[in-house]
């Protein structure tokens, strides 16, 4: 009983005691996928930690991921945003207007930093299921 955050359709191709497989066919909601999966039908623990870094953010912002944003010219998803922002110094500027000022700022660095651990685009760099740190680069 090991929850994974990803669409159904993804989950029934996903085996009980299975940590990786590739698949012929992708099936998922893009956005929510790893890169690893989208381009190349490979999926694995870490694909699932790719989903959930998604929907942290998504949380932070009031936003979905499929939303563009765009920022210092360039037009982008959240997740190229988050990491726009977080590179430029600015990672509050994510956080959802209608907090006002009801938050505190170091919580939600934590949580923008701990998503963008899940979302980096080398799946050996992402956190796994046994709460591994990685290496992030960023």
């Amino acid at each position: 009983m090991n929850p994974k955050v990803a669409d159904f359709g993804m989950a029934r191709i996903f085996g009980m005691d299975q940590t990786k497989a590739n698949t012929k066919r992708v099936v998922g909601t893009y956005g929510y996928m790893s890169p690893e999966y989208a381009m190349y039908g490979q999926f694995s623990m870490t694909s699932y930690v790719y989903s959930f870094g998604v929907l942290v953010l998504e949380i932070i912002c009031g936003k979905k991921n499929s939303s563009l944003y765009q920022m210092d010219g360039s037009v982008g998803n959240l997740v190229t945003y988050t990491w726009r922002l977080w590179n430029n110094g600015l990672p509050l500027e994510l956080a959802d207007p209608s907090f006002g000022d009801n938050y505190q700022t170091d919580e939600i660095t934590r949580c923008i930093h701990i998503a963008l651990l899940c979302v980096q685009e080398d799946a050996e760099d992402r956190p796994n299921h046994v709460s591994h740190t990685p290496n992030a680069h960023y």
